[in-house]
């Protein structure tokens, strides 16, 4: 549910676990790495607000958190998110002329229930070097003693404690550990699962609530559906029940066989264009346009600093118009192109217009886009750019990761011929 977070917002916190200092390793170590500092940051921001007895707090403002934390409210409302999606906190709405928020907070994981959910533990890993992660368990796991020349000489409750008589005792809603489970959306059915694998095959009622979830979380994971989970499942069975660990090694194994040797990467959805295969010249061009801002485009492209005509072009694309980076840095490319290195706002502000109302989202819909407006302007025929055939100059394959300055610019020659 998307909703938007205004300065003087109110919100309460309610503690829903018990926090201590190892809860403080934890977010550090194992959920830091995935969900960034800002998120942990205002994890424990909100744990700070809490009262004395870590109950609940005063009514605040999201200024508040503004100043405390001295970041932009759109910072904080992603790390809130990302704190959502974790588990770590729960969040309430109720709609006012001033909106007023609770946010519940729940305990993290202990490091051996993080370390077993393998959507996590995958998130870890492939977000820190393997370095890195053997030292992590290294320091949540215990020591080996060898105790087999010793005797366990310990008292049990018989011998030192006995029950007396006494009057019923209250014991309502004192405070514990609370967790939340991951939310995701499962990528299989479950009974339609088993109905693909032979009863004779495998004892349906071996099958744990955790082994179920478990394979929910494998799915979800490796992007498996039915078809292919029941098959590697069928792999993993052994004496009519499923072996787990080697459920999770042959899912791993599957996904890297189908995906060339790579192993899944868990990253903010904000951040997913980041981490896309670039093999074309097409892709390189595109990643340039999209991971650089206006501004040092702009720079780049006049060897300059760009003057404040320039960054007040730039400001009223991104506010007035809110064409995102990547659309921006593709006008600005053409507008050069097409009108001899001059920028004039005028006939900036009737194309940035025109790919509005043309519902122009991404830079590869802005560069079609542009190439069709130039033929078209040039009494050329129209090129109608279809996805099975896409200009030859698109497909072109290239030898660095990422295109030099010099490269570039020749190569957007080609975008405004």
């Amino acid at each position: 549910m998307v909703n938007s977070l205004l300065p003087l917002d109110n919100f309460y916190v309610i503690n829903k676990t018990i926090l201590d200092d190892q809860d403080r390793l934890t977010l550090t170590l194992l959920y830091q790495p995935i969900i960034g500092s800002i998120a942990v940051s205002l994890y424990l921001t909100l744990w700070s607000f809490l009262d004395k007895n870590k109950v609940s707090s005063t009514i605040n403002t999201h200024n508040d958190l503004i100043v405390s934390m001295q970041l932009k409210l759109e910072d904080i409302k992603e790390a809130k998110d990302k704190l959502e999606a974790i588990g770590l906190i729960k969040t309430y709405l109720k709609k006012g002329e001033v909106n007023n928020y609770v946010y519940e907070l729940y305990g993290p994981l202990s490091a051996f229930e993080f370390i077993n959910n393998p959507i996590l533990n995958t998130a870890l890993y492939n977000n820190i070097n393997k370095k890195e992660y053997k030292r992590i368990i290294e320091s949540f796991t215990l020591p080996k003693i060898d105790l087999k020349d010793y005797k366990n000489i310990s008292c049990n409750f018989k011998d030192v404690f006995s029950f007396v008589s006494t009057d019923k005792i209250e014991t309502k809603n004192i405070k514990k550990v609370n967790h939340l489970d991951l939310s995701f959306e499962p990528t299989i059915n479950f009974n339609e699962l088993l109905s693909l694998i032979p009863e004779e095959m495998l004892n349906v009622r071996s099958i744990s609530k955790n082994d179920k979830e478990l394979i929910y979380q494998l799915s979800f994971i490796y992007n498996l559906g039915n078809d292919e989970m029941s098959e590697i499942i069928k792999n993993s069975i052994v004496d009519r029940k499923i072996d787990m660990e080697v459920l999770k090694q042959n899912c791993r194994s599957f996904y890297k066989f189908e995906h060339k040797g790579k192993i899944p990467k868990i990253v903010f959805q904000d951040d997913v264009s980041s981490f896309k295969e670039i093999n074309t010249r097409k892709d390189k061009l595109i990643n340039q346009f999209e991971t650089t801002n206006p501004y040092e485009f702009l720079a780049l492209k006049q060897d300059s600093k760009p003057t404040i005509k320039d960054m007040e072009i730039i400001e009223y694309l991104m506010i007035e118009q809110k064409l995102k980076p990547g659309v921006i840095n593709v006008l600005i490319d053409y507008v050069l192109k097409i009108n001899n290195n001059k920028l004039v706002r005028n006939f900036i502000e009737q194309i940035a217009v025109q790919w509005k109302r043309s519902k122009i989202e991404t830079v590869s819909d802005a560069m079609e886009f542009a190439l069709k407006e130039y033929d078209q302007k040039n009494n050329k025929k129209v090129k109608v750019v279809k996805k099975e055939k896409i200009p030859d100059w698109f497909n072109q394959e290239a030898k660095e990761e990422l295109l030099s300055d010099e490269e570039l610019r020749q190569f957007e020659s080609e975008l405004g011929r």
